[in-house]
């Protein structure tokens, strides 16, 4: 017998999503994700990327910050105790051709749905230094707006990779704390970004454009975390040193879309296309996205969670309206 209602991801998301549809009474599954060594490497273990962070302080009702595995966790918690029923395993592949909707997981069992919320988030881009691996999240980051204001990044310089709108943002906010911000960036111009986000970073005096470099080693030790970064200039091959506590990486993210098989239809970055900019609703009816597999703009935890919120709504409704319940 098919499922009302299947949730694949388990991110803010996701959990929401969870929360709101078993207080439904759709007894909703959630494939939080398989524990696996390809999905650490590629950051998409159950939980999400807030399972990889320390400290988040910008998540409402929690005033002294909470650690992202524990909010994470607690969200796991309430949506299990409303009725949630959760498996650990991937979704590796989905047929939406077809009503139900039948998915095959990677134990290999086969689950049919008649609708589907997907919240499988985007994993940042990041250099692929071993280094880079080593101090993420002590010091090496790939938000903002999530990490700068933390105290380790207050007041000092701090590295932002990339040329690109991603990197123009990314480095605008960090110099509302930064001492100073060096911009590294493998070409000699931010060719890649829009003009009037390039104007405003470059204008900006605590910004130290550092062009046609890259860097090859994040530098630190266990006690401190991340301290510094060795830069390469591509032209000359000289290499030299930033002393920084802080690597911002700002070279886009990538939706975890790969196993729809081009059966939605998404934006040219991969962004799985809401029908409605106020609604989850996508090409495929039946079929909803919610948080940062939908969203090439915020990426963040509480709009996650909203996004979730009405994902589970709209499922909730479409069922009612096709007399599923």
């Amino acid at each position: 017998m098919a499922e009302k209602l299947v949730i694949i991801g388990s991110g803010p998301a996701g959990w929401t999503a969870a929360i709101y549809a078993a207080r439904a009474n759709l007894s909703p599954i959630v494939y939080e994700g398989a524990i696996s060594e390809e999905n650490r490497l590629r950051g998409t273990l159950p939980l999400g990327q807030l399972n990889l962070t320390t400290e988040v302080e910008n998540f409402p009702g929690f005033p002294d910050g909470i650690l992202g595995p524990e909010l994470m966790t607690r969200m796991r918690d309430q949506a299990e105790r409303y009725g949630a029923r959760i498996i650990t395993e991937d979704i590796v592949s989905i047929d939406l051709k077809q009503t139900p909707f039948v998915m095959t997981d990677s134990s290999g069992k086969q689950t049919e749905a008649h609708s589907v919320i997907i919240s499988t988030g985007a994993s940042a881009n990041y250099l692929g230094l071993e280094s880079e691996q080593k101090f993420k999240n002590f010091g090496v980051s790939a938000c903002a707006v999530c990490d700068g204001a933390l105290p380790r990044f207050r007041n000092k310089p701090l590295v932002v990779v990339g040329g690109g709108d991603s990197a123009a943002e990314e480095g605008n906010y960090l110099t509302k704390f930064a001492s100073n911000v060096h911009l590294v960036h493998r070409r000699e111009s931010m060719s890649k970004a829009s003009k009037i986000m390039a104007e405003r970073l470059l204008s900006n005096p605590k910004v130290k454009p550092v062009w046609n470099s890259t860097v090859v080693e994040v530098v630190g030790d266990e006690e401190k975390g991340m301290t510094g970064v060795r830069v390469k200039n591509l032209l000359s091959g000289e290499e030299s040193h930033i002393e920084a506590p802080g690597m911002f990486v700002a070279i886009g993210h990538t939706p975890n879309t790969k196993f729809l098989g081009d059966q939605l239809e998404l934006d040219p970055k991969g962004f799985i296309l809401l029908k409605d900019p106020f609604r989850t609703t996508t090409s495929v009816e039946g079929v909803f996205a919610a948080g940062d597999v939908a969203d090439p703009i915020y990426k963040q935890a509480i709009t996650a969670a909203g996004m979730g919120c009405k994902a589970a709504l709209d499922a909730e409704r479409w069922l009612a309206a096709k007399g599923i319940h």
